[in-house]
């Protein structure tokens, strides 16, 4: 049975996140893919990252340590969440089936110590050995520095490259659908 773990992004204050209204880290895409792949019988886990707008990576690893990943895991990733990812990945050595960077995200804002010290890391590029099949979306409409954070993680892991046009950071604001039935194939193949 396929089991899929998705991790959010970061918001960019505690006020955002704390927001309903303006709650980034647990809305976009996500709830849409839940409910698909648990209508398709794929179990899915969508854990809330503590304190995500100071991202912390051993915080996020305690949290998400609490699930089991198995080689049969599609690991998917947005933005600061697909930084974790491939931490955690190069750390542990982990076996998985997939991992789905969205609109990966590896630069910090130079101002910002909790970013800096969450994206400091050197990419394991032994995770393409690991991992089945690894898979990156971006946007032809991307930031410069979401380009940029694709082509590090790119040139150190391989995989798929699927840019679409007019998704931006994959975020609703830039998206204007919840839907996203490209990554629901990508997860299905």
């Amino acid at each position: 049975m396929k089991q899929v773990i998705i991790i959010h992004g970061c918001p960019s204050n505690e006020e955002k996140a704390k927001n309903p209204e303006q709650r980034t880290y647990n809305k976009h895409w996500t709830p849409w893919i839940k409910k698909e792949l648990i209508f398709r019988n794929i179990k899915t886990e969508t854990p809330l990252m503590p304190d995500p707008w100071e991202p912390d990576y051993n915080k996020f690893k305690k949290e998400f340590e609490k699930l089991e990943v198995t080689e049969g895991t599609i690991l998917i990733g947005h933005s600061c969440g697909c930084a974790f990812l491939v931490r955690w990945l190069g750390e542990t050595k982990q076996k998985i089936n997939k991992l789905i960077l969205v609109a990966p995200w590896k630069i910090p804002d130079k101002k910002d110590k909790f970013r800096i010290a969450f994206y400091d890391y050197t990419i394991d590029g032994t995770i393409k050995s690991r991992a089945k099949e690894i898979i990156m979306f971006t946007a032809d409409d991307e930031e410069k520095d979401g380009k940029k954070s694709l082509e590090i993680f790119h040139k150190a892991l391989g995989g798929k490259v699927i840019e679409l046009k007019g998704r931006g950071h994959y975020t609703f604001s830039d998206m204007k659908t919840e839907e996203f039935p490209e990554l629901l194939e990508e997860v299905m193949n």
